[in-house]
């Protein structure tokens, strides 16, 4: 469940990123239904970002990540050439301010995992102060309900995680709901992705 990178110069490819892009759509395609900005955080190769802003014209799609992963975001963006794919922002979730102050949908692939557990919370503590009230955050990738594994595969994940960094790790989903609902937001629902992936979606009141 490793994450391979094939490169041409700066621009990077996932095929994690092929492969789950079409379930995701398929999801946000209810979730986010209405005309209005997503901040896409944790943007990694661009692929997500170029593909969702041709599938939901409606949208006008900001990237988002670090700033060593903004060549790889450019290059995406700009072979995609979409009126409504922005220039990428150089976004850590643990420095505030954030460069974007209001958005109306804010979507993360595969990113709480790889965060430190300061750095998710710093995360969701940012995203309920951009999302405007009555936006949604749509939050993709592997979760554990109840302190347990949702398969062996998660839990082969999850020590391949920890071995590689000791603060990373697949997450709880009591507790990310817990700090969605001290930032202002509320569960709207909860998706069965393939390869024992969620999709969660949580509204800010």
């Amino acid at each position: 469940m490793t994450t391979r990178y094939a490169s041409t110069a700066e621009k990077r490819y996932s095929p994690a990123s092929e492969q789950n892009r079409a379930p995701i759509e398929e999801v946000l395609r209810g979730c986010f239904a209405a005309p209005g900005m997503v901040l896409e955080l944790g943007s990694g190769t661009g692929q997500h970002a170029a593909y969702f802003a041709a599938a939901f014209p409606h949208l006008q799609w900001q990237p988002s990540d670090l700033p060593e992963n903004l060549p790889s975001i450019r290059a995406w963006r700009a072979e995609a050439d979409l009126p409504n794919l922005r220039e990428p922002l150089a976004l850590d979730v643990q420095m505030q301010p954030w460069p974007v102050s209001d958005a109306d949908y804010v979507y993360t692939a595969n990113t709480f995992h790889i965060m430190s557990w300061d750095a998710v919370e710093a995360c969701v503590d940012g995203i309920g102060q951009v999302l405007d009230i009555g936006g949604l955050f749509a939050c993709y990738g592997p979760f554990n309900y109840g302190g347990t594994y949702t398969s062996e595969s998660n839990e082969r994940f999850d020590a391949w995680l920890k071995a590689r960094d000791p603060h990373s790790g697949v997450r709880d989903f009591e507790a990310v709901d817990e700090l969605a609902l001290g930032a202002g937001m509320e569960l709207q629902r909860d998706f069965s992705m393939p390869a024992n992936n969620r999709l969660l979606c949580w509204r800010k009141r």
